[in-house]
């Protein structure tokens, strides 16, 4: 399968226009961080420590109230790893590039390493580990699509694409295999899984 150099995200330029999914990462990137929708956004920011090195961030993560104090320059993704121990979500390229970070914020997916922690407070946050919670332990439906479709090798670029399957089935971009490679094209798979990773949003998304 195919990856098109530029997905489409559902985010609009000031004409009106679609912005290229990694056209709007490489943009963010460049002005210090990726902005994500939440109430952190919309009122005051997190209190600053006393040296002005470090925030305090207090979000939900998976359903759990989290507070923490990190580095202005922390990522997303370090912040999950490091910090909280929930290491589903994977490092790969640490660029945007390869979705292997993908999370959930709001509801929104992201690229955990390109979003900065500290945009973050009061925002909600799933992550791969959350997606099955309770006495169960009953997988997502995505997660039993995979394992139905065999849409895996190494696992590695898994989590994220998972989370950014997700992302696709709620934003209603299932209609074709054609629309779902062409919105799941930011996530990668180096062990080429790409057909049965389709199958398994199909299945899911149906």
């Amino acid at each position: 399968m195919s990856i098109d150099p530029e997905p489409p995200v559902s985010l609009t330029g000031e004409h009106g226009s679609e912005l290229p999914r990694r056209s709007f990462i490489a943009a963010s990137a460049l002005g210090g961080a990726v902005v994500v929708a939440g109430p952190a956004l919309a009122g005051g920011g997190p209190a600053a420590t006393a040296d002005g090195t470090g925030t305090q961030v207090s979000l939900v993560v998976n359903g759990v109230r989290q507070t923490v104090t990190v580095d202005n320059r922390t990522s997303l993704l370090d912040l999950l790893r490091e910090h909280l121990g929930l290491t589903g979500t994977k490092k790969g390229c640490d660029a945007g590039a390869c979705g292997a970070c993908t999370v959930l914020v709001d509801g929104r997916r992201v690229n955990g390493c390109l979003t900065l922690a500290v945009r973050l407070d009061g925002a909600e946050v799933t992550t791969i580990e959350g997606l099955a919670p309770g006495e169960n332990d009953r997988l997502h439906p995505l997660q039993q699509a995979f394992i139905d479709q065999d849409a895996f090798q190494c696992g590695y670029c898994t989590p994220g694409q998972i989370m950014s399957g997700i992302g696709c089935i709620r934003e209603g971009h299932t209609g074709s295999p054609e629309e779902i490679r062409e919105w799941m094209s930011g996530n990668i798979c180096r062990c080429g899984c790409y057909v049965k990773i389709v199958k398994a949003i199909e299945q899911a998304g149906s």
